[in-house]
């Protein structure tokens, strides 16, 4: 059952540093918290969200289902656990096997009809582009949009003016693609700048349907193409324990003031990285207590930095063993 007591304040994050932790814009977050649920902040009593380390680290593997295709609606439910796990069945493709085409929903006034009177939704197998879903009415796409498992999600615009901003990120957050791609007619740049921020992009109109498919395959890769990248650190989470040091600093220096058996500098080599290690695990500690804004960085940082630390002291503990060191 999750921990609905108070947060400590200072082991809040504020909705800014939160996006930039996990890469969410702010706009889809409160969309996914409104929608989904996928997180339950805290309120300060200015009305502030305050989101603890268990909520950064539990968007972190949203966001990285989401990124790989996974609807979200589909992982929003899903426990702490339940998403790491699924986060560790999250492969890279192989450069040799074709993937899925890459399934795209539209929704406007003109495109659908044009792609629907070109034969657009006829599907071949083999079609790289594949569009599954072309709505001309938003109250349909609402409904309906969430359930297609799309790739990617276009919405057409004559023209974007900055109060239909937050409809534009509601409606595509609903279609709960990993992709989201606004064609339009006239915006101006102050608007165009900011739907950029929230990693959408843009297209002018018009475009022809050869045109939108090169389009579409561009922005979600070819299919057969390199492999995706895999996040090391994809299941690290702020909100458990820091691993105890195994080394204190008197122990590091008897290690590196040994004469190993073999002629070789590995141990000293080892005690000088787990020191750096320490040195910026607790520097990056500092930081976190120092700056509010960038709190959950370094939060990110410091836990990364210990993880890494702890991997580097078995290594060293292996070297210490092996060379029959005395500690």
């Amino acid at each position: 059952m999750a921990d609905m007591s108070p947060p400590d304040p200072g082991q809040t994050y504020r909705i800014g540093a939160v996006a930039r932790l996990t890469g969410i814009p702010p706009d889809t977050l409160r969309v996914w918290e409104r929608r989904y649920a996928v997180v339950t902040p805290f309120r300060s009593d200015a009305g502030t969200r305050l989101y603890r380390a268990q909520d950064v680290g539990r968007l972190t593997l949203i966001k990285r289902l989401v990124d790989g295709g996974d609807a979200i609606s589909h992982v929003a439910p899903l426990s702490l656990e339940q998403l790491r796990e699924r986060v560790k069945g999250l492969t890279p493709r192989p450069r040799d096997v074709d993937v899925r085409p890459c399934r795209v929903g539209v929704l406007g006034a003109t495109l659908p009809a044009q792609l629907e009177m070109e034969g657009a939704c006829s599907n071949n197998a083999h079609d790289a582009v594949q569009f599954v879903g072309l709505f001309s009415d938003e109250h349909r796409f609402r409904d309906e949009a969430g359930r297609l498992d799309l790739d990617l999600v276009i919405v057409e615009y004559p023209s974007i003016h900055p109060d239909q901003l937050r409809d534009i990120t509601d409606l595509l957050a609903r279609a709960g693609a990993p992709r989201a791609a606004v064609v339009y007619s006239f915006a101006s740049r102050a608007v165009i700048e900011r739907l950029e921020s929230q990693q959408i992009v843009l297209k002018r109109a018009p475009m022809d349907t050869s045109e939108l498919k090169r389009w579409c395959q561009t922005l979600t890769g070819p299919v057969g193409g390199p492999p995706a990248q895999i996040d090391m650190l994809s299941d690290l989470s702020l909100g458990g324990p820091i691993p105890p040091r195994r080394y204190d600093s008197a122990a590091l220096m008897r290690i590196a003031a040994s004469s190993p058996a073999v002629r070789c500098e590995c141990p000293h080599h080892l005690v000088q990285l787990v020191s750096s290690l320490v040195a910026f695990e607790n520097y990056s500690r500092e930081c976190e207590n120092r700056n509010a804004d960038d709190a959950a960085l370094h939060a990110f940082l410091h836990a990364a930095t210990a993880q890494a630390r702890a991997t580097m002291e078995a290594a060293l503990a292996r070297v210490v063993e092996a060379e029959g060191i005395d500690v």
